[in-house]
């Protein structure tokens, strides 16, 4: 099995695992707990719109800051108050790119790691992708560590090179918190008063859930 790491953009059309580390595949893991379904919507309106029919929670941010109006943000804590059918979501950065991720899309971070990297391995044919969420085009840290995290339980498959390098970047624990804490978006997300959903995202293998992304409705993978 060939394991592949890219940006923003997803090549294969087997298995693609999208990696948003802070915060969408966190908040998307967890609300699987406390709703049956997550309807990702890339724009502001549409996500309003959508909520409105379906009569869902509204969360959702732009930089991090919740957007006005919005019940909750793209938050992994906050969502856990819900309980409810379906929540509708909008981030910068993750649920605009599972839109152009071909094949199967699972939607993976550390708090599921293993069980994302075991559910990939067991619908793949040929190839696991991990596609980083990034920030606007842009290569972020904590992607490519948590993408890494992921890959430590797919280490015996044949990693390509960016992969292998994520891999080898996850071996001191402590210096990938301290890396991912001390990011752009970590530090944003402090700044922001998120500092105990940054923290929450560092927890490693806390779920089994596995989201999987069809049909424009992502649910809890069922193996």
């Amino acid at each position: 099995m060939k394991v592949t790491l890219s940006l923003e953009k997803s090549y294969s059309a087997d298995v693609s695992i999208m990696v948003d580390i802070l915060r969408a595949s966190s908040t998307i893991t967890v609300a699987l707990d406390h709703f049956k379904q997550v309807v990702p919507v890339i724009n502001h309106e549409d996500a309003v719109e959508v909520a409105q029919k379906l009569k869902g929670v509204l969360a959702g941010e732009r930089k991090g800051a919740t957007l006005d109006g919005f019940q909750a943000g793209n938050s992994p804590l906050e969502i856990q108050k819900f309980k409810e059918e379906s929540l509708i979501l909008t981030t910068s950065n993750g649920t605009r790119i599972m839109e152009g991720m071909k094949g199967q899309v699972l939607i993976g971070c550390m708090n599921n790691a293993k069980a994302v990297a075991h559910a990939a391995h067991k619908l793949a044919h040929k190839e696991i992708e991990l596609v980083m969420a990034g920030v606007r085009g842009r290569f972020a840290i904590e992607d490519f560590l948590g993408a890494g995290y992921i890959i430590k339980y797919l280490e015996n498959e044949k990693l390509e090179e960016f992969a292998r390098a994520a891999l080898m970047a996850i071996e001191n624990p402590d210096k990938v918190d301290q890396a991912i804490l001390n990011s752009r978006s970590g530090q944003r997300l402090m700044d922001l008063g998120f500092r105990k959903d940054v923290y929450f995202c560092l927890k490693r293998n806390i779920t089994n859930n596995v989201p999987i992304y069809k049909n424009k409705v992502i649910k809890t993978l069922n193996l």
